[in-house]
């Protein structure tokens, strides 16, 4: 009899299968009480504080080797974490106001956190879980919790509510099979993680996760988002011969990362990276990436009282760029909002802060924020630097956000400043009146870029976020993919090139899709890229196109998943990857 089916989130690439093991931490809780003398509770954080330094420490000169430098960026910021001044400042104000060193700090913790989680782009919400981790390590001193238990021996799928940058990064991959977590999502740190160690993980499987008993065995699959526990023995071989097929598929495509995507008829596609670092920027590069599809700029305006000026935005951006070594770039203005996640920036309370004032919305009420960002981009006098505006919804907000532009460009032009050579503008096609009435804003941008993220849950009415109704926000549903052709042939019949910059465009799953549809360009997480480079070697255009006009026929993300798989041709051990 076939084993039950339980559905996820694919967060990591991959198959496997094994014993479950689950992965627990010693219970942090908090009690709130009245503190000993503020100087006792103050040498008590500090301790704690100074003991979590020495083992990030610890951790990121033994993960030294082992990870990208984006990912040690992870553990360096949350280094950064224990001494920022702004926290500190709300600890010691409720230290001194009577409150234990743990309940302050618990508290100041979660305010930076939900600062985070208020932000509109996904991203940065993940990474309110990285604070939250740093928090954690930070009480298990105070508290005396111990850490988790040591992995077994045998591998094993490691199975958890949830997990934490620092978890993930100190798994060893040669004893985990593959990851399945009740809770999280798939740009959580944790998922980032699993992918760049090569481990297999599925996120946001719920309740039904939790009733798996330690030592079931269960096939996990990272491309699909599916659980099988336990599997038949016919499951289970076919999931084993797969997991062989998978395995020899990896190895081949790394070795070919740095070559075009180019399908075997020879149509080529431009591979692009999204990055928020310079670390990011250096993995980019060095990954493969032709380009940044997706420069977010939001770190330069977090956690802080006032806005970055010009000339330190400028001095961020030229070292950015610097690192890419001529590569073309798109910068994505700022995309902020929310429930008051920029404290120098006042709004008003939003019933629902991600359908209200934000990115540009917010920048039309705050027009000179806008207008330092432009000049700032543009001074840095970068060949190929693109400018693009995110959540645009109407045609007169581009219209606006053109004529911004040039007032900008012009000012600059007068004062003699040097400005970038191919120069161009586009918009993030994010909400579904953009992809609709594409033919009507092609002629006021140079490009699209499709943020397959937003535009899939507002196409769709699902938060994402949401555990509850994350599934249904698939960017692999017909409805989605039609939007998307929509775009392309807007923006190809006024000139215009096309590319996708959500998680869609790093799946490599999606890409003979996006192929088909005529999209130029895909940017996704640097460590994508080999894999869906190798993705595309293995498509022919005409066969691509022709899967992509049989999607647009079905009714559902799971049919057109499964028509993908039906439909990719075989790895065959050895090839290099196409």
């Amino acid at each position: 009899m076939d084993g039950e089916r339980v559905r996820g989130l694919p967060a990591s690439p991959g198959i496997a299968v094994g014993p479950a093991w689950w992965y627990r931490h010693g219970e942090v809780r908090v009690v709130r009480r009245a503190g000993e003398d503020p100087e006792v509770e103050r040498a008590r954080l500090w301790q704690a504080r100074e003991e979590s330094a020495a083992e990030l420490d610890a951790l990121i000169a033994a993960q030294r080797d082992r990870l990208a430098p984006e990912e040690l960026a992870i553990f360096e910021a949350q280094r950064l974490m224990l001494d920022d001044p702004d926290l500190l400042a709300r600890v010691e104000e409720s230290i001194e106001g009577g409150a234990s060193a743990e309940a302050a700090w618990e508290e100041g913790i979660q305010a930076v956190a939900a600062q985070l989680r208020a932000l509109p782009d996904p991203y940065f919400q993940a990474r309110a879980a990285d604070v939250v981790d740093v928090g954690q390590r930070v009480l298990r001193r105070l508290l005396g919790v111990s850490e988790m238990a040591e992995l077994p021996e045998r591998p094993v799928v490691v199975l958890a509510e949830d997990l934490t940058p620092s978890d993930t990064a100190t798994l060893d991959p040669d004893r985990v099979l593959a990851l399945a977590t009740v809770g999280g999502g798939p740009t959580s740190h944790a998922a980032i993680l699993a992918r760049r160690l090569g481990i297999p993980a599925v996120v946001g499987a719920g309740a039904a996760l939790g009733g798996v008993a330690e030592g079931t065995v269960l096939v996990v699959d990272g491309d699909t988002g599916e659980l099988i526990v336990p599997p038949s023995v016919e499951e289970q071989a076919g999931a084993e011969a797969r997991r062989q097929v998978w395995l020899a598929a990896r190895a081949a495509s790394g070795e070919v990362a740095a070559e075009p995507a180019v399908t075997r008829d020879g149509h080529r596609i431009e591979i692009a990276a999204n990055v928020g670092s310079l670390e990011d920027a250096r993995a980019a590069v060095r990954l493969g990436a032709e380009g940044v599809g997706l420069l977010r700029t939001e770190f330069l305006y977090l956690d802080r009282a006032t806005a970055p000026d010009e000339e330190e935005q400028l001095a961020v951006y030229r070292a950015l760029l610097g690192a890419l070594e001529g590569r073309p770039v798109v910068v994505r203005t700022l995309d902020a909002g929310g429930d008051k996640p920029l404290p120098y920036l006042p709004l008003e309370p939003q019933p629902n802060p991600f359908l209200g004032v934000r990115a540009i919305r917010l920048a039309r009420r705050h027009p000179e924020l806008l207008r330092v960002q432009l000049r700032a981009i543009l001074r840095t006098g970068y060949p190929a630097v693109r400018v693009m505006f995110p959540m645009v919804a109407a045609v007169e907000e581009i219209r606006w956000l053109r004529g911004l532009f040039e007032e900008v460009r012009q000012g600059l032009e007068a004062a003699g400043t040097g400005l970038p050579r191919d120069l161009q503008i586009g918009m993030m096609v994010e909400i579904p009146s953009a992809a609709v009435l594409a033919d009507r804003f092609a002629p006021w941008v140079d490009f699209f870029s499709i943020g397959t993220n937003d535009l899939a849950q507002y196409a769709l009415a699902a938060d994402r976020t949401n555990p509850a109704v994350a599934e249904l926000a698939d960017a692999f549903h017909p409805a989605v993919l039609r939007l998307i052709r929509m775009v392309v042939e807007a923006g190809h019949a006024a000139g215009r090139w096309v590319g996708v910059c959500g998680e869609l465009a790093g799946e490599p799953l999606a890409a003979p899709l996006l192929v088909g549809l005529g999209v130029d360009e895909l940017s996704m997480t640097p460590v994508a890229i080999p894999s869906v480079k190798a993705a595309i070697r293995r498509w022919a255009l005409a066969e691509a196109r022709s899967l992509a006009e049989q999607a647009l026929r079905l009714d559902s993300a799971s049919a057109v998943r499964d028509l993908v798989r039906a439909a990719t041709p075989p790895v065959v051990p050895g090839e290099d990857g196409g």
